[in-house]
């Protein structure tokens, strides 16, 4: 049986400063029978924020804009016990695409948009994310949040990921999943993720995982990348290492100096071996772009 969770529209204001306003746009209230969420969000404009909340509401969002200077859809249903919410932002009157590949491609001068979106997430609710960014900025931590399942998709946005204060993924999550296009995206302290499967896709773009501290759990990370860049901060010497890389004539691999040979297109170091406990093993392939693995210099 389908049913419908509310969405409160709420004009209601917080003073932010002397004459900027923050306002709270959206919120879908949790109800008894939602113990799981799967949360579609796109912004294709603006700057984006993603945070923990110790609200109830499985979701919370913000803005400094009015509700006639941007358009959005947003659709939510409920099968069983999964609520499904779909939100789809868009800030009006900004420079479109090929304002941002002229500013990527020949340094043309950008200028950086005020408006904002806050999404806030609610702390005891297990999610599955699928979030889809197209220009701008977005900036997402997710310390202390029980995330299932993270896919990310930025066309030319560039896309922080955090986890703060070693609090960490509450749950184990099934994949962690990142896409860029001509964008970048930086991840920091992935262990916190508590993945099993990183999937790393990266086209004209650039992206950093940041594996420097010791794993939770064993990682498998599977990459592709076209014609960007893709630099991984590998942990400490004693956590177990493998790597494999397809490569081209046409790529450039830079690997650490523990990372030795010890097969065809394969690379580990002292600490690894076939039955090494959370070791974290890297499956890449690379056409045009480059690969940098970078030492803990701890």
């Amino acid at each position: 049986m389908w049913r419908s969770i509310i969405l409160a529209l709420s004009t209601s204001a917080l003073a932010l400063g002397v004459s900027a306003q923050v306002k709270k746009q959206f919120s879908v209230e949790k109800i008894q029978e939602c113990d799981r969420v799967i949360l579609k969000l796109s912004a294709k404009t603006g700057n984006c924020f993603i945070r923990p909340s110790q609200n109830e509401d499985i979701l919370n969002v913000y803005s400094n804009q009015d509700a006639e200077e941007y358009g959005h859809s947003f659709s939510n249903e409920v099968v069983g016990k999964t609520c499904s919410v779909k939100l789809s932002l868009e800030q009006d009157n900004v420079p479109g695409v090929g304002h941002r590949i002229s500013y990527r491609v020949f340094g043309a001068e950008e200028r950086p948009s005020e408006k904002f979106w806050k999404v806030y997430l609610a702390e005891s609710t297990p999610y599955v994310l699928d979030l889809d960014y197209g220009l701008g900025n977005a900036n997402i931590d997710l310390s202390g949040l029980s995330i299932e399942k993270l896919k990310i998709n930025t066309g030319s946005a560039d896309v922080n990921i955090s986890y703060n204060d070693e609090v960490g993924n509450k749950i184990t999550m099934d994949t962690f999943s990142v896409k860029v296009d001509m964008g970048s995206l930086n991840a920091r302290n992935l262990n916190l993720a508590k993945s099993k499967v990183v999937l790393a896709e990266v086209g004209f773009g650039n992206m950093f995982l940041d594996f420097s501290n010791k794993p939770t759990i064993a990682n498998i990370v599977i990459g592709s990348v076209g014609a960007g860049n893709l630099v991984i901060q590998l942990p400490s010497e004693d956590v177990p290492v493998l790597v494999t890389i397809n490569e081209s004539w046409l790529c450039s691999i830079n690997l650490s100096r523990n990372l030795k040979k010890i097969g065809p297109n394969k690379f580990a170091n002292a600490a690894y071996s076939k039955d090494s406990p959370k070791a974290l093993v890297f499956d890449l392939d690379v056409s045009m772009g480059k690969i940098v693995f970078r030492e803990n210099s701890h």
